[in-house]
């Protein structure tokens, strides 16, 4: 037992990453009346979330009361203090991250050195999604799975935070064109991701909101392209750069979409004006 808690736990990262936001530890407490840290400094990120109680954060110019529902974020390299409550100490819940994504990653849902602070009404889900961090570090032999795992619940712990700051964060533009060039943004990506499977462009359109004639227009607008011709474009390009490798031309067909091969060498043979055959001796020559 912590001797300035009457309730503390704590589990800690083994393996953590240094580029990507990534939790270090994670832990629960119940400090005793009046306890106080600081005025210190970090090199590392530390979220409190509370949970009970009350107590008092201090960072810069900022001074403020929290209690439950708070929660206050400490940057790297700011001067920083928060003591207990003496009357009704509070109850907290903490996580530490590092990574150099990680203060872009606190932009993003609102939270900044200016703005350290947010609350919730109701914690009822980050208090399991903190547990679920917390629990990720069994001390285990796989201590690599254990910070991925922190990762994931950490990333859906910034999720809640986000939606409480909704109403701060910019949204995003709904005007006509905007919108119609972010679902062409999706089609374009749904392509790039999906080419080697079966691509229905009216499924597609559909998905999108979209009639696949209307669908059709945008997408030519924009690229130049139908989708079909989209399509077909970026499954011939992966093709040529597969005829650079060792892989056969029926592994190349399957690749890129085709389930015939001779299909597939026409089709190549219409796009590029050469066989799969050829173009690849031509790479090699």
């Amino acid at each position: 037992m912590n001797p300035d808690h009457s309730h503390f736990s704590i589990g800690i990262n083994l393996s953590p990453e240094d580029h990507d936001p990534t939790v270090l530890f994670s832990g629960e407490g119940k400090p005793i009346h009046g306890h106080k840290i600081g005025p210190s400094v970090h090199d590392f990120f530390l979220i409190h979330t509370v949970l009970d109680g009350e107590g008092l954060f201090q960072t810069g110019g900022l001074s403020q009361v929290c209690r439950a529902g708070d929660t206050f974020v400490i940057f790297p390299g700011s001067l920083f203090s928060y003591q207990a409550d003496r009357t009704t100490p509070w109850h907290y819940v903490w996580i530490g991250l590092q990574g150099e994504a990680t203060a872009k990653l606190f932009s993003e849902i609102g939270i900044t050195r200016d703005k350290p602070l947010l609350h919730m009404e109701d914690i009822t889900e980050i208090c399991a999604v903190y547990e679920r961090v917390r629990k990720s570090f069994q001390q285990s032999a796989y201590p690599r799975l254990e910070s991925l795992e922190a990762s994931g619940w950490m990333r859906l712990l910034f999720h809640h935070f986000g939606i409480a700051n909704r109403s701060i964060l910019p949204a995003y533009p709904q005007q006509l064109p905007e919108v119609i060039d972010r679902q062409i943004d999706q089609a374009i990506r749904w392509i790039t991701l999906q080419f080697h499977q079966h691509i229905s462009i009216v499924q597609m359109a559909s998905t999108l909101g979209y009639h696949r004639a209307h669908l059709s227009k945008a997408f030519k607008q924009k690229t130049g392209l139908s989708p079909k011709q989209y399509l077909m474009k970026v499954r011939m390009d992966k093709a040529k750069e597969l005829l650079g490798g060792t892989l056969t031309i029926d592994q190349i067909s399957s690749s890129v979409g085709f389930n015939d091969a001779l299909y597939f060498s026409k089709q190549f043979h219409k796009w590029s004006g050469k066989s799969p055959s050829d173009y690849r001796n031509l790479l090699r020559s």
